[in-house]
Parts: structure tokens; sequence; C-alpha cells
């Protein structure tokens, strides 16, 4: 009897040993470690898988823009022209604001105390005022750039950017200071109309940034006008996510009786939504087009209204042309129009006697000099001009020899053979 009882308060001390390791494991989420607290449990647990596939594309996102600053700062020496390294200062801006919003979506997924809802409060607004700001910023870049071809310093626009941020981190600093610190009350404990209407500022900078945005796709400079669609895209997405996560949060929660349980995934949501639409509608195209290497220069397009047009050079095609025959002959025409004129002259006093006009000068009728000058004048440039076949066999003499002559038009010589106008 004694071994009996024995065996069976060991088997009694055996089951309640395995009882308390069962009510153990039963406290702990399964995918969770044993020590791991309470609060952590979301990250791993895989009964609520939401935030475990919201923590992968939240690091997915971070390691993205991480990878994406990289390589901006390694290509930066490589990068010539003046309107895409104005931009550099803006795009790391956007990476970082994007990095904040995927870190600040694991303080959603976490159990919250009083230092992760302040954090929640503080650095919501103030992520996506630096977020928006830059898109408000490169708004007026693209602008300059699609009208005048001039984008404004990159130091400007970075500090404007960093402007506009800082009056959301004054709204955020007093609404702390006038909730927690002044009126004393938990950190974690504030109506979700009051969490939106603290988030106005950064609505109207969004809505300024896609008004500002639109007028990018008007200029004469369509190179970048490419830089403005996507900004474009960015602007408006946000908006919808925006109005998107704004209803829901105040109203589809109570509307589905989850009011106090979606409160944190749908802000999460939004968060880790709003940093993969700057990243591939913004950041991706814009770092692509500033490493991307200018294209060598080609011919001007004439019929590319849009392009100034080339400059001439300002000089007659007479300076271009070779000509170091040209007065040689023309000496050449003028003294062999001259020699026979003299001859004709002097064959024409030999035959008349003193007293009695020359035997053709009574028939004769002088023409017009422009008749003279168009049957007679050689270029020297381009010989005799092209004219009728007759014209070869008719003796047309030149102005020289109508001069030498008295103003009267001499014969033809004795040894001309051709036929005679008069």
């Amino acid at each position: 009897m004694a071994s009996c009882s024995r065996w069976l308060a060991l088997l009694l001390l055996l089951l309640s040993l395995l009882g308390g390791g069962s009510s153990q494991n039963s406290s702990t989420p399964r995918g969770c470690g044993l020590d791991l607290p309470a609060r952590y449990a979301a990250l791993c647990d895989l009964e609520a898988v939401w935030g475990i596939v919201l923590e992968a594309v939240a690091g997915a996102g971070a390691l993205t823009a991480v990878l994406l600053g990289l390589v901006l700062l390694c290509r930066l020496p490589f990068i010539g022209e003046k309107e895409k390294r104005s931009s550099v200062g803006l795009l790391l801006l956007v990476l970082l604001g994007a990095l904040g919003l995927f870190a600040l979506s694991f303080t959603y997924i976490i159990q919250p105390d009083e230092r992760v809802c302040i954090a929640r409060r503080a650095l919501w607004g103030v992520l996506f005022a630096l977020c928006f700001s830059c898109l408000l910023a490169q708004g007026w870049r693209l602008r300059k750039l699609v009208r005048h071809g001039k984008s404004p310093g990159g130091w400007q626009l970075a500090w404007l950017a960093l402007s506009l941020t800082l009056v959301q981190v004054i709204i955020a600093a007093e609404w702390l200071v006038l909730t927690v610190v002044r009126e004393g009350k938990p950190a974690c404990q504030y109506l979700p109309l009051d969490f939106t209407l603290a988030s106005s500022y950064v609505l109207a900078l969004l809505l300024a940034a896609l008004a500002l945005s639109t007028f990018s796709l008007c200029g004469k400079f369509r190179k970048w006008k490419r830089n403005g669609v996507c900004l474009v895209l960015t602007c408006l997405l946000s908006v919808l996510l925006w109005a998107a996560w704004v209803g829901f949060y105040l109203y589809g929660n109570e509307a589905l009786g989850r009011s106090p349980l979606w409160d944190a995934p749908a802000l999460a949501v939004a968060l880790v939504s709003h940093g993969w639409v700057l990243l591939l509608f913004h950041a991706i195209p814009e770092v692509h087009c500033c490493v991307l290497p200018a294209p060598p220069p080609s011919a001007p397009d004439y019929f590319d209204t849009t392009q100034p047009p080339p400059r001439l050079r300002e000089t007659s095609f007479d300076e271009d042309m070779p000509i170091p025959h040209r007065p040689y002959m023309e000496n050449q025409a003028f003294s062999f129009d001259e020699h026979n004129a003299a001859g004709q002259a002097r064959n024409t006093t030999q035959l008349s006697t003193p007293g009695q006009a020359p035997p053709h000068s009574l028939t004769t009728v002088a023409p017009d000099v422009n008749t003279l000058r168009a049957g007679g004048y050689r270029n020297g440039n381009m010989g005799p001009r092209p004219s009728a076949p007759f014209r070869s066999n008719v003796y047309q003499p030149t102005e020289m020899a109508v001069v030498l002559n008295g103003g009267t038009i001499p014969s033809a010589p004795p040894t001309y053979t051709g036929r005679h106008l008069w």
C-alpha cells in the first residue's frame, strides 16, 4: 500500500507540472518567444496576421528608402547639370520623411504606453508636414523649370521645406503642452477629432502642393513635364489616401462598432501606404532622373518651336567664296573690249574723209544704254551670259567702245564676219 501511495503522489506531481506548463504556454501568443513582453505580441502573433504583414511591408519600405538615399549620395559627384543638382536636397528630405513614416508605423502595432502615445501625437503631423512641404517646394521648382528653364537653388528649396515643417512642429508642441502638461491628462487619452484637427495644417500643405503641381504641366520646356506628371500623381494619391483614413478613423470605426480596437491599425496602414506612394511615384522617378547621364548633343530641331533658334553667323556668302581669279578676269575682259573699241575708232577715222561722216554713222541709231548693258556685259565670275544662239553672230559694242567713239555706235572691225544689227 505504501508503494502504491508513493506512485500515486508522483503521478499527481507530474500532472500538476504539466498543467502549470500548459497554462503558461497558453498565455504566450503562438509564434512568439516565452520571454517576450506582452506589449510586443502583435509583432509576432500568428493569430493576428495584420501586424506581421504590416511589419514586413514597413521594413521593406524603410530598406528601400535607405538604399535610394545611398545611391543618390554616391552618384552626387557625377551629377553635372545644375537643374538636377538642385533637387538632391529635397529628395533626401523626402526619403528621410518616408523612412520616418515607416518607423512610426511600428508604434501603432505595439501596445501603447505614455511614451509611445507622445511619439504618436508629436511625430505624426511633423513627418507628414516634412513630406508634403517637400512636394510643395518640388512643385515650385518644376514650375520654374517648365516655364523659364531655370531652377531655384538647392539651399533655397531645402530651407523652404524646413520652414514649412517648422510650423507643424510648433502646432504639435502646443497641443502636447496644453493637453498633457497644463491639463494633466494622459497622453493616450485624446479624441479622434482632436487628432485630426491637429493635422489640418498638413492637409493644407498637401492641397497647396496639388494645386501648384498642376502648373508644372504648362510651359514651353517639355523636358520637365514628365517630372510634373509624377508629382501630380503623387499629390493626387496622397489626397485620396488622406481622405480615406480620415473618413474611416472618424466615422468608419464607429459605424462598424470597432472604434477603440481598429484605431491603431487604421493609422498604421495609412502611414505605410503614404510612405510607399512617396517612394513609388516621386522618390524613385526623381532619383532615376538625377542619376541618368545627360544625352549627347544632337542636331537642333528646326521644327520644334519650344527651342530657341540656332544663332547664324552674320556674314555674306561672298566672303566664303574663294575668288582669286576675279580681278584678273575682269581686267582681261575690260582690256579686250577697250582694245577692240580703239581699233574700230582708228579704222573709222582712216576710211572717212574730212568733213564727211562715216558711212555707217548716218544709218545707225544709238540703242538704249540698258540694252547695251544687257547685251555686252560679261560677268567676271560666271563667264559670258547665256543667250540665244543667233546672238553669238551679232556684233555688240561695249560701253567703253561707245564712249571712245564720241557717243556713237562704232561699226564692226574689218575682221568681223558676223551679222550687223544696223
